[in-house]
């Protein structure tokens, strides 16, 4: 193993960690992203169901972008979870940001969901 992924192994088993402990039935706003796009999603963990979710690669969010890359679409993402949570009746969530940093893209989709109405 080279010593990014010994680091990044050890964030995500941290953060993974501090999911667990602070869950307490919450459901789990969990992000990931890849160079072109970022995805989120509201899982509830007890059923082991996937509850909403939005990404950038959606036809919605890909109009007036260049791609699903930048700070505005994490935002536009953000922001269209915490709708579709708030319909399906979920106000707070545990955020889960796995081996990420919270800088950038994943900070930006939280902030936005945060504005958007989700408590975490």
């Amino acid at each position: 193993m080279t010593r990014q992924n010994i680091r990044i192994e050890k964030r995500q088993g941290r953060v993974r960690g501090a999911v667990k402990r602070a869950a307490h039935g919450r459901k789990r706003l969990s992000v990931f992203r890849s160079s072109k796009h970022i995805y989120a999603q509201v899982i509830d963990d007890d059923a082991g169901l996937t509850l909403v979710a939005a990404s950038s690669i959606e036809k919605t969010q890909r109009d007036g972008q260049k791609t699903g890359a930048g700070v505005e679409a994490a935002k536009t993402v953000g922001k269209l979870l915490a709708e579709r949570a708030k319909e399906k009746g979920i106000k707070d969530v545990i955020f889960d940001r796995g081996s990420y940093l919270y800088h950038g893209r994943v900070k930006a989709l939280a902030d936005a969901a945060r504005e958007a109405g989700l408590n975490f």
